[in-house]
C-alpha cells in the first residue's frame, strides 16, 4: 500500500509508482495531510465527492483546504483555501470544472477548479449543512441541514424554494432520485415523501414501517434506476423499499455484532442497467460490508477495527471507493481488486457416480458419492479419496413438534424432565415456555384500560429515584408500574415494586402486555402473604425461611443470631429483588426457568439454598456491613449448585415447616378481566393514601410559595441585570462619546493641516497662473509687433510697385507724346505737385492710424494691469477684514465659554450646599427623638438654613436669567457679524467704513453686556475671585488683540511683496 503526504505542496503526483492493490484490502493509495509547523499535526479530511466521470474526486479538510485528485492523470492540485471546515462537497454536473462546498458558517460557495476563483456565494441556512444533492441535469441543487432544506438554481445561484418544518420533526435527508425529476424527503419520524421537482407536488408517501421494527431511519441509499430505497439506522435491520409499489418488500438482518448503520451506498455495475444488487453498509465498528441484497451474501468488506472508516463515497462507474478513515486520512480502494476473488470462475468439478452395490439399500438410505477438486486424470482417479454424503429421505415429510401443536399449552411434566436434563430451557423458546407455564390470558382490552388511565402519580418522578440510561426502558417500567398501581392501590405505596418488576421489564420491554401479566402472576402466586404486614416486610414468609434454615443448617442460623442478623437482612433483599442483584442475566434466567416450573414455595427454598451454599464466606463474616454487602452484590457462586440444593430442600423439608403447607397452589390470571387483589391491610393503605394526599397538598402549597419566591427573586435579578446593563450601557456611551470627541479633534487637526496644504497649493497655482499670463502677454506683444512690421513691408512693396508702374506709364506717355511735351510741361509739373501732396497726405494718415493703434494697445494693457491690481487689493482687504472679524468673534466665544464655566462652578457649589442641607436634615430627624429641647433650636436653625437656601435659589435663578440674557446678546452679536460678513462679501468696498464702525461699537456693547451680567450674577461673598478672573480675561483679551495686530502686519507685508513681484514680472 502506497502512502502520500500532501504536506505544504499545492500540486504533485498521487502515487510515485504504478499501484498494485492487494485483493485482501484493495487499497490503491493512502493520502494524509500533515503540516510541517513547529508542532506538526495531521489535518483531518471531512468530506469527499466524485465528479460525473468518476475519475476525479474532490476532498476538503477541517481547515478549509480543498484538493482535487485526478486518478486518471495521477495528479493532485490545491484549488482553494476557505479557512473554515468543509461540511459537504458536490460537483456541478453541468459545468464540469465547478464544485459546491458547504462551510462551517452555514454558507455555500461555488468555486472553479481551473481558475480557482469564487463563482458564487449562497446564504440562507441557520445550521450546519450536511448534504448537497445535485440534479442529474446539473441545473438544481438541494442543500440539507437539520432544520430546513433549500432548492437552488445553479444557473442564477438563487434560492428557488425552501422546506420549513416543525422543530419537533427534524430532517434526516433530502435528495434527488437518480435520472429522474423526483425529490425524496426523509424525516426523523420515519416519514418519507416524494415530490415533483418543478411543481413541488407530492407524488406519494411511503407507509410507516411495521410496529415490530423499532428502527429509526438515519441513512438512505437509492439504486441508479431509482426503484429501490435502502434505509437503516441504529439497529442491525435494513429495510428495502420498492418506490414503484411504495411498499416494504424485504428486511435484511445483519449479524448481531452490528448495532447501528452509519452509511449506505449502492455499488454501481456497468451491466446491471441501474438496478444495483450490491449494497455497501458501513456499521458502527468502522467496517464497510458489501452485501448482495438478493442473495443476502457478504461479498467483501473494507476497513478494520484498528483502521475504521468514518465515511465513504463510491465513484459513479463503480471502479473506485474513496473512504475517510477515523484517523483523518483518505483511502482510495480499487473495486476490481476487491472483487477479484469473487469474479474468479470456480474450478471444474468432477463428480463420479459409482454403481449401486448388489444389495439394494432401503428407500430411506440412498448413498451418493461425490468428489470435488481439480480435473482428475483417468490413470489416477482411483488413488484419490472420495467424500461420501448419505442423504436420508424423510418419508413422513417435515414433522412438526407435537408439543407445539397443543392448544392449551405445553406439558408441564415433559418440561420439568427437560429442565432437569439440561438445567435450563432453550433460549429461542424460553419466552414461549414461560407464557405457557404461567398460563397468561393476554387480556388486551383490560390492559389497554389500565394504560389509558395514564402514568400514576406515585411514579411521575421515577427517573429521579432510578436514573435508567435507556429512555425506552424507563418508559416501559413506568407504564408497567402505573398499570400495577391502577390494578391495586397497594402497589402505589410498595417501595420495592420497581426492583421486583425491573428484570421482567428489561426482558419483555418489547411486549408490555406479557410483561405486566408475568409480574402480576408472580405477585399473585410467588408473592403470597407478602402484604399482610404492610408496610413492613412479610414476617410470616421470613419466618418460614428461618424455620427451613434452622432445619437444614442450624450452625449458620446460630451464626446469624449471634451477630444480630435477621431474616430481613439475609432473606428479604433476595426476595424483593427476585435475585436480580446477586445473579447475572444467564443465571437469573436459568433460576426462573426452575421457579416458574415448580410450586410457589420453590422461590423460598431458593433463598435458603443461596445462604446454605454460601455458608463458608458467611461464617467468616462478623460485621453487619459485610452481611449487607454480601446479599446485595454478586458473589462467586454456582447457580446450578443453588438450584440442586433448592430441589433437595423441597424434597427433604418436613411437612410441618414446609412452605407448601402454608402457600396456595398456582392460580393463573383470569381471562377477560384481571382478578381483584386485596390481600393487604386496607386501613393501612387508606391511611397512607390520606397522609400522602395531605403531604402532596402541603408540598403543592410549598411549591407554590417557592415558585412565588423564585418569581420575585427572578424579578429582582432581572431588575439588577437591567440596572447593570443600563450602567454598562451608559459607561459604553460615555466611552464612545470620549472616543468620538477625540476622533473629532483628530479630524479637525487633520482638516487644519489639509487647509494649510491647500492654501500653499493655491498660492503655488496662483504664482504659476501669474507667470503664465505674463508669458502670454509678452508673446502677444511680440506677435503684434511682427504683424505691424509685416504690414509696413507690404505697404512699402506696394508703393514701390506702383511707382515702377507709373514710371513705365510716364515713359510710354513721354515717348508717345514727345511732340506735345512742351505743351504739357506745365500740366506735368502740376500733376507732380498734386501727386507729391497726395503722397504726403497718405503717409500722414498712415502714421496717425499707427499711432492710434499703439495708444489703444497701451491703454488696454494699462487697464488690464490696473484691474488685476484692484482685484488683488480688494481680495486682500476683504481677507483682512474677515480675519479681524473672525478673531473678534472667537474672542467673544471664549469670553462666553469662560462665563458658562463660572456659572457651572456656581451651580456645583449650590448642589453641594443643598446635599449638605439634606444630610443635616437627616441628622436633625435622628436626634429629634433624643433631645426635645434641642429639637426646637434645630428647627429654628433649619428654618434659617432653608431661608438662606431660598435666597441662594433666588440668586441662582437671577444668575440663570442673566446667563440667558448673555446668551441672547451673544447670539444677536454673532448673527449681526454674520450678516455683516455676508454683506461685505457681496459689496466689500461700498460698506467697508460702516463695518469698521460697527466693529468698533459691537465689542463695546458686548463688553458692557457681559460686564452687566457679571455684576448682576456675582455674589458679594465671591466678588474678589470674579474680579481677579475679570482682570485675567482683560489681560488675555489684550494679548489676543496684539496677536491679531501682528497677524495683520504680516499679511500686509506679504501682500506688498506679492504686488512688488508682480510689477517686476510685468516690467
Amino acid at each position: 500500500m502506497q502512502s502520500t503526504d500532501l504536506g505544504n505542496k499545492e500540486s504533485g503526483k498521487i502515487w510515485h509508482r504504478k499501484p498494485s492493490p492487494a485483493s485482501r484490502d484493495g487499497v490503491i493509495v493512502n493520502i494524509i495531510h500533515s503540516t510541517s509547523d513547529y508542532h506538526p499535526k495531521v489535518l483531518r479530511f471531512l468530506s469527499v465527492a466524485f465528479n460525473g466521470s468518476g475519475d476525479c474526486l474532490i476532498a476538503g479538510d477541517h481547515q478549509g483546504n480543498i484538493y482535487v485528485f485526478d486518478l486518471y492523470a495521477n495528479r493532485f492540485n490545491l484549488v482553494q483555501r476557505t479557512a473554515q471546515a468543509c461540511t459537504a462537497l458536490a460537483f456541478n454536473l453541468r459545468r464540469k470544472s465547478e464544485f459546491l462546498v458547504a462551510l462551517a458558517d452555514y454558507s455555500i460557495k461555488c468555486f472553479d477548479t481551473v481558475t480557482k476563483e469564487l463563482v458564487s456565494w449562497m446564504r440562507g441556512h441557520d445550521s450546519s449543512i450536511f448534504s448537497i444533492s445535485v440534479h442529474a441535469s446539473g441545473r438544481y441543487a438541494i442543500t440539507t441541514s437539520s432544520d430546513t432544506a433549500q432548492l437552488w438554481d445553479l444557473d442564477t445561484f438563487q434560492r428557488k424554494r425552501k422546506l420549513n418544518i416543525r422543530q419537533s420533526v427534524g430532517i434526516q435527508k433530502v435528495f434527488f432520485l437518480p435520472l429522474s425529476n423526483t425529490i425524496l424527503s426523509c424525516f426523523k419520524d420515519n416519514s418519507i415523501f416524494a415530490w415533483e421537482c418543478d411543481t413541488l407536488f407530492c407524488k406519494y408517501q411511503l407507509p410507516a414501517p411495521p410496529e415490530s421494527s423499532s428502527i429509526i431511519y438515519k441513512v438512505f441509499a437509492v439504486t441508479r434506476d431509482g426503484r429501490i430505497l435502502a434505509a437503516g439506522g441504529k439497529s442491525n435491520h435494513l429495510h428495502l423499499w420498492s418506490l414503484e409499489a411504495t411498499r416494504l418488500f424485504r428486511i435484511i438482518q445483519m449479524p448481531t455484532k452490528i448495532r447501528a448503520i452509519r452509511h449506505l451506498e449502492f455499488l454501481p455495475d456497468s451491466f446491471d442497467a441501474g438496478s444495483n444488487q450490491v449494497l455497501g453498509i458501513l456499521s458502527q465498528d468502522g467496517i464497510m460490508r458489501f452485501v448482495n441484497i438478493q442473495t443476502c451474501k457478504l461479498l467483501f468488506e473494507i476497513g478494520s477495527l484498528d483502521e475504521g472508516i468514518s465515511s465513504s463515497v463510491i465513484s459513479p462507474h463503480g471502479r473506485y471507493i474513496a473512504s475517510i478513515m477515523e484517523n483523518g486520512s483518505l483511502n482510495i480502494y480499487s473495486v476490481q481488486a476487491l472483487t477479484q476473488e469473487i469474479n474468479k470462475p470456480p474450478p471444474p468439478l468432477v463428480k463420479v457416480i459409482e454403481d449401486l452395490p448388489k444389495n439394494i439399500p432401503t428407500a430411506g438410505d440412498v448413498k451418493m458419492k461425490m468428489t470435488s477438486g481439480r480435473v482428475l486424470r483417468p490413470a489416477r482417479c482411483k488413488e484419490h479419496k472420495t467424500q461420501t454424503r448419505i442423504i436420508k429421505q424423510d418419508l413422513t415429510g417435515n414433522l412438526e413438534n407435537k408439543e407445539n401443536e397443543l392448544s392449551d399449552g405445553l406439558n408441564k411434566k415433559r418440561l420439568q424432565i427437560l429442565l432437569k436434563g439440561y438445567g435450563e430451557y432453550p433460549t429461542k423458546y424460553r419466552m414461549f415456555i414461560w407464557r405457557s407455564l404461567l398460563q397468561l390470558p393476554e387480556n388486551h382490552t383490560a390492559f389497554s384500560n389500565l394504560l389509558d388511565k395514564g402514568t400514576h402519580v406515585a411514579f411521575l418522578n421515577l427517573q429521579k429515584l432510578y436514573p435508567i440510561k435507556s429512555r425506552k426502558l424507563l418508559r416501559v417500567l413506568q407504564r408497567t408500574l402505573s398499570a400495577l398501581a391502577h390494578w391495586s392501590s397497594i402497589f402505589s405505596d410498595t417501595p420495592y415494586l420497581p426492583l421486583l418488576a425491573f428484570p421482567f421489564v428489561k426482558l419483555f420491554q418489547n411486549n408490555q402486555l406479557i410483561c405486566f401479566e408475568v409480574v402480576a402472576t408472580l405477585i399473585i402466586n410467588w408473592c403470597q402473604h407478602w402484604f399482610e404486614y404492610f408496610p413492613n416486610p412479610p414476617i410470616n414468609i421470613l419466618s418460614m425461611i428461618e424455620n427451613v434454615l434452622a432445619f437444614c443448617d442450624k450452625q449458620l442460623l446460630q451464626h446469624f443470631i449471634d451477630h444480630d442478623i435477621t431474616s430481613q437482612l439475609y432473606a428479604w433483599p433476595l426476595l424483593e429483588t427476585v435475585f436480580s442483584e446477586v445473579l447475572t442475566r444467564e443465571e437469573w434466567l436459568k433460576l426462573f426457568d426452575n421457579v416458574f416450573s415448580n410450586q410457589p414455595s420453590f422461590l423460598l427454598m431458593t433463598v435458603v439454598a443461596y445462604s446454605t451454599c454460601s455458608r463458608a464466606p458467611l461464617l467468616n463474616c462478623t460485621l453487619k456491613d459485610d452481611f449487607t454487602y454480601f446479599f446485595h452484590h454478586r458473589n462467586n457462586l454456582d447457580i446450578n449448585v443453588v438450584i440442586r440444593e433448592a430441589y433437595h430442600l423441597m424434597e427433604t423439608t418436613p411437612a410441618d415447616i414446609h412452605p407448601d403447607s402454608m402457600l396456595d397452589a398456582f392460580v393463573a390470571l383470569t381471562k377477560g378481566q384481571y382478578p381483584v387483589f386485596n390481600q393487604y391491610p386496607k386501613f393501612v393503605v387508606d391511611f397512607q393514601r390520606q397522609e400522602r394526599e395531605r403531604i402532596r397538598n402541603d408540598e403543592l402549597d410549598y411549591l407554590r410559595e417557592r415558585q412565588t419566591v423564585e418569581n420575585m427573586q427572578a424579578e429582582v435579578d432581572q431588575q439588577r441585570l437591567e440596572d447593570e446593563a443600563w450602567y454598562q450601557k451608559q459607561e459604553e456611551l460615555r466611552k464612545a462619546e470620549e472616543a468620538r470627541r477625540e476622533m473629532l479633534l483628530h479630524e479637525e487637526e487633520k482638516m487644519v493641516q489639509q487647509r494649510q496644504r491647500l492654501a500653499a497649493v493655491k498660492r503655488e497655482l496662483k504664482m504659476k497662473e501669474i507667470h503664465l499670463q505674463d508669458a502670454a502677454r509678452r508673446h502677444f506683444l511680440k506677435l503684434q509687433q511682427a504683424q505691424h512690421e509685416m504690414e509696413l513691408r507690404r505697404l512699402d512693396d506696394e508703393i514701390e510697385r506702383k511707382v515702377q508702374m507709373r514710371d513705365r506709364e510716364i515713359a510710354t506717355t513721354a515717348r508717345d507724346l514727345e511732340m506735345r511735351q512742351l505743351e504739357l510741361e506745365s500740366q506735368k509739373r502740376l500733376y507732380e505737385k498734386n501727386y507729391t501732396r497726395n503722397q504726403e497726405v497718405f503717409a500722414k494718415e498712415f502714421r496717425e492710424d499707427a499711432d492710434a493703434y499703439r495708444q489703444k494697445v497701451d491703454f488696454e494693457e494699462h487697464m488690464f494691469h490696473k484691474m488685476i491690481e484692484t482685484d488683488q487689493t480688494q481680495t486682500e482687504n476683504a481677507k483682512k477684514v474677515i480675519e479681524e472679524k473672525l478673531a473678534k468673534a472667537e474672542q467673544a466665544c471664549l469670553n462666553t465659554d469662560w462665563k458658562i464655566q463660572a456659572l457651572h462652578k456656581q451651580k456645583c457649589d449650590d448642589l453641594q450646599r443643598n446635599e449638605s442641607y439634606q444630610e443635616m436634615t437627616k441628622l436633625l430627624r435622628k436626634n429629634r427623638r433624643k433631645e426635645v429641647e434641642l429639637l426646637n433650636a434645630m428647627m429654628e436653625e433649619e428654618a434659617k438654613k432653608w431661608k438662606e437656601a431660598e435666597e441662594k435659589e433666588f440668586h441662582l435663578r437671577a444668575e440663570k436669567k442673566a446667563s440667558s440674557l448673555s446668551d441672547t446678546s451673544r447670539n444677536w452679536f454673532l448673527k449681526q457679524e454674520l450678516s455683516a460678513a455676508l454683506e461685505h462679501a457681496e459689496r466689500p468696498f461700498s460698506k467697508e467704513d460702516s463695518c469698521l464702525q460697527r466693529e468698533q461699537k459691537a465689542p463695546g456693547s458686548l463688553a458692557r453686556t457681559s460686564q452687566l451680567t457679571d455684576i448682576s450674577g456675582v455674589d458679594p461673598s465671591t466678588g474678589l475671585p470674579l474680579r481677579r478672573s475679570t482682570a485675567e480675561w482683560h489681560g488675555k483679551k489684550e494679548n489676543l488683540l496684539k496677536k491679531v495686530r501682528d497677524l495683520r502686519q504680516r499679511l500686509t507685508a506679504q501682500a506688498q511683496n506679492r504686488h512688488l513681484s508682480q510689477s517686476l514680472l510685468a516690467m
